[in-house]
């Protein structure tokens, strides 16, 4: 069973609910995730997520499902229990930074559409459109083989020697 959460780590709970907030999510699902950063044991059921989290349920169950189907946390089974669990996956982080890139093909996407509206338009005008082109471009082409050398560090760091 799982300890409730200290006056500390609820103050780091709130702050990462916040800050996911921020970045699109919910308060809730960043503070799902940021207290699946840091409990022990690792993996958590939803009675014990509700229970950490103050929240309901229902909300578990919503955020659970939402954050599984962005791959971010995984469902699994202990042999002998009948609750299912729920942990953080190993690659989590990889995901966050994937969906990131997905957005920055977006923003790119619009980035071209600019270009073709002022394809006519002063140098200054272009320069503005110009510089995002190029930045998605340059990170766009830059950002696989970083996560490809984090991975690397990552597996590098986890193989015992």
């Amino acid at each position: 069973m799982s300890t409730k959460p200290t006056e500390q780590q609820q103050a780091f709970i709130e702050e990462a609910g916040l800050f996911f907030e921020q970045a699109g999510w919910t308060r809730m699902a960043g503070r799902l995730l940021g207290w699946l950063l840091i409990c022990d044991p690792p993996h958590q059921s939803s009675k014990e997520l509700a229970a950490a989290l103050q929240a309901s349920k229902g909300s578990i169950s919503a955020t659970t499902r939402m954050l599984e189907q962005v791959r971010l946390i995984e469902r699994l089974s202990i042999p002998g229990e009948r609750r299912d669990y729920f942990r953080l996956r190993d690659d989590a982080w990889d995901q966050v930074m994937e969906g990131q890139m997905h957005e920055l093909a977006k923003l790119q996407a619009v980035a071209q559409r600019a270009a073709e509206q002022i394809a006519d338009a002063d140098d200054e005008r272009r320069a503005r459109v110009d510089d995002l082109l190029f930045m998605t471009d340059f990170l766009l082409r830059e950002f696989p083989a970083l996560l490809e050398r984090w991975r690397a560090v990552r597996q590098e760091r986890r193989t015992p020697d």
